[in-house]
């Protein structure tokens, strides 16, 4: 899209709004526009072949535009792939393209998606609307379909090129009034401006935000207002926030529970599109604020030198000590809140400890709250695991129960009679613990950036007033790492970084899957895993029989390039499996530089034996071609011109060697049919075979079995190709192969007398 017409559909996009929302000279509008490089789309694997997007919204933004495009290259491998985009606000989209099962106890975040599809078209384009959007961090995450799993060889297959890039318009409002709690706004609207917005704050421990919409009145005849209003924004594309239909009445208003703390919340007021009228009313809002029950009139310093010398609190079934430090129950007071360290240990890795230990006392009157702060930039990249365990070693532990609300934003404060957990705008993850299931345990993968709050109380029903006295203890453990368990046995953790944003992902081996690999279902077992080990290591003793040849032909340079190649493939693969069968006898990158390096190697000094060149003259070859062939294995070891190119040099020297004897002796070369017949052609055959299996039946699945294959047919043919020993070698005398004896001291006497 060029420059005019994306102005052009900006301003279309602007003047659509207005005209949606009213016009008048008290509102203006500034537009904005983000945009980040394109980058490279790949096939599904796991997450880390998603291409990660994050934009940043700011505050009073009314609406949003997302313009998605993909676009591909040209050529015939280019199919008509569907792109995938996941958005979420807050962190990014946890998504599950695969179908695997996540692990136990994973609550999985919703992302919203959409598909762009090529349809024989170079181009594809989509956009998104997202009205009154929550500021803050808003990420996409692209992706293709399904990996078919076929190793290409770098620089042999061609792949086709798929692009992606994410441009989003904002548009926000400038100046919007603010509410003041307790005291009423007027306002009206008519057909030229259809709808009002404001703001207000909600402070920190307030438990319930009322809005309500008063002395409505319209100059048509009609019963009711007909506003309807609406407060909070939207974190989902299709999502709505609160709202309440004021039709059939002149007064409405909307009640609010745990609203979210230390936010500023949107709120419109509007009437329907089409009307012609004059509506005034006023705009009210309450909000009930706490006192929170931590520490009482003394000092933080006291409150802590206490805590350091009561280690307990509560006993499990007590009442109240008369020492406890937490705030006495009051009329002020709705919760009791216990401070919390926040221990950074590393990127994404956090470990949240309470303070005075990790238990803490519940009770039926007041909820018990712990904050959890989720703020840093990083924090979302991670998995966040809050685990809740009953102390069962007091003596009511066995007739109590405890709820608990894990929720962002703002702690749910009436568990125990609603035992709902859910606050004004979003769901939390609930617990319930008793002696029947004493624990409990959440695994959110990228925790949303902002507050999380815990919250526990005790359960009491009919109003039980021996339960009203119960105390349990509750032991918390909360912590933030980059992957759940370090993704497992078969699993890697992977820090990534897209555009400076850093985020941890499981990469699974041995046929698992999943988002902390867990899933099982194409999983080799420990037998398989041992099979295959075994054929990719062992398939290369078939190298001993082409060893034994070259050294019958008096080849020991050869010999010995396919001894260090038969050593280092078989620890290499040794080393290289990706389950509990792995060897390393050292680092694993020196293993694949030797094992690449002597395969190449081991194919170039095959065929410069088979040209039959002077000894001074192979040697030198020898040589130069494999200090060369390091050097391109240390540029790109999986190039395909590091074996390719060798292999061509070579053939070519074979050609001219064997076509300048031909031509000498005219006489085809080599001249013995029994030579071609039973050695050439076999050993051809077979290595262009192997060459056949390498770049076209290599899959992952079936890697163990066709790269073993490819071991033995490329070994099976070196024995085949390699030439019968020279003429004058016919003895293994070791005068004859050390070339020693009279006639060098000989040599040496007539230099020296030459020389003096």
């Amino acid at each position: 899209m060029g420059p005019s017409m994306l102005i052009l559909s900006l301003g279309g996009i602007i003047l659509c709004y207005q005209a949606t929302q009213g016009s008048s000279q008290d509102l203006s509008y500034v537009s904005e526009i983000y945009a980040q490089g394109p980058q490279r789309l790949s096939f599904y694997n796991w997450y880390g072949n998603a291409r990660l997007f994050r934009f940043q919204v700011p505050s009073d933004t009314v609406l949003l535009r997302w313009t998605l495009m993909a676009t591909r290259g040209k050529g015939a491998g280019c199919e008509n792939v569907e792109v995938t985009a996941h958005f979420r606000y807050g962190a990014p989209p946890v998504i599950n393209p695969l179908g695997y099962s996540f692990a136990v106890n994973t609550s999985v975040p919703f992302s919203y998606n959409r598909t762009l599809s090529f349809q024989n078209a170079l181009q594809s384009n989509i956009y998104l609307n997202v009205t009154n959007p929550t500021p803050g961090d808003w990420f996409i995450a692209a992706h293709l379909p399904k990996d078919s799993e076929k190793i290409e060889i770098q620089g042999l297959t061609k792949s086709c090129t798929y692009i992606f890039q994410a441009e989003l318009f904002v548009l926000r409002e400038v100046d919007v009034p603010i509410l003041n709690a307790d005291i009423p706004t007027q306002q009206v609207l008519d057909p030229t401006r259809t709808s009002s917005s404001f703001k207000l704050y909600v402070p920190e421990y307030t438990q319930e935000l009322q809005l309500q919409l008063l002395k409505c009145t319209s100059n048509v005849s009609q019963s009711g207002c007909p506003l309807k209003v609406t407060i909070g924004s939207i974190t989902q594309p299709d999502a709505s926030p609160q709202q309440v239909n004021c039709s059939g009445s002149s007064e409405c208003g909307l009640l609010l529970p745990s609203p979210p703390w230390e936010k500023w919340l949107n709120v419109m007021v509007a009437m329907p599109q089409g009307l012609k009228a004059n509506v005034s009313f006023q705009l009210l809002y309450n909000i009930s604020v706490c006192k929170p029950g931590v520490i009482g009139s003394r000092t933080i310093l006291s409150f802590l030198n206490s805590l350091s010398s009561n280690n307990t609190l509560f006993q499990d079934g007590q009442p109240l000590p008369s020492n406890a430090t937490v705030l006495p129950i009051g009329s002020s007071s709705c919760l009791k809140k216990y401070p919390v360290i926040r221990e950074d240990l590393d990127v994404v890795s956090v470990r949240f400890h309470i303070i005075n230990g990790p238990s803490v006392p519940v009770v039926a009157q007041l909820p018990s709250v712990v904050m959890l702060s989720i703020d840093s930039e990083m924090d979302n990249g991670g998995m966040l695991v809050v685990n809740l365990q009953l102390n069962r070693t007091g003596k009511s532990s066995s007739n109590v129960t405890v709820v608990a609300c894990l929720s962002t934003a703002a702690p749910v404060l009436t568990l125990n009679t609603t035992e709902h957990c859910t606050t004004a705008f979003s769901q939390g993850y609930s617990y319930r613990l008793n002696a029947d299931a004493y624990g409990g345990t959440y695994n959110i993968p990228y925790p949303e950036t902002g507050r999380w709050y815990l919250s526990m109380q005790l359960l009491c029903l009919d109003n039980n007033s021996a339960c009203q006295q119960q105390v349990a203890t509750v032991i918390v453990s909360a912590y933030l790492s980059p992957c759940l368990d370090d993704c497992g046995q078969y699993g890697e953790c992977r820090l990534l970084r897209r555009n400076g944003y850093l985020f941890a992902a499981c990469s699974c081996k041995a046929g698992w899957g999943g988002w902390s690999c867990t899933d099982d279902r194409n999983a080799l077992s420990v037998a398989q895993q041992l099979t295959a080990t075994m054929l990719l290591t062992l398939s290369n003793l078939i190298f001993i029989p082409t060893i034994v040849v070259a050294i019958y032909h008096l080849y020991f340079v050869e010999a010995a390039v396919y001894l260090y190649t038969m050593f280092f493939s078989t620890f290499y693969h040794a080393c290289d499996q990706p389950g509990v069968t792995v060897m390393c006898i050292m680092d694993y990158d020196t293993l694949q530089f030797c094992d690449f390096f002597g395969s190449v190697v081991a194919i170039w000094v095959t065929i410069l034996c088979m040209a039959r060149l002077k000894k001074p003259v192979k040697y030198v070859l020898f040589m130069l071609g494999s200090l060369v062939i390091a050097m391109s294995m240390q540029l790109d070891r999986r190039g395909i011109w590091n074996m390719l190119g060798p292999c061509l040099f070579a053939l070519i020297i074979l050609i001219i060697a064997w076509t300048w004897r031909g031509v000498r002796r005219r006489h085809c070369y080599p001249p013995s049919w029994q030579r071609w017949v039973f050695f050439l052609l076999p050993g051809v055959a077979l290595a262009l075979t192997a060459i056949s299996v390498y770049v076209f039946a290599e899959t992952n699945a079936n890697y163990y079995y066709t790269h073993s294959l490819w071991h033995v047919m490329v070994a099976a043919s070196v024995a085949f190709l390699l030439p019968p020993r020279e003429r004058n070698a016919n003895t293994w005398s070791w005068s004859q192969m050390l070339d020693c004896g009279y006639k060098i001291c000989k040599e040496d006497r007539e230099e020296l007398y030459v020389v003096t």
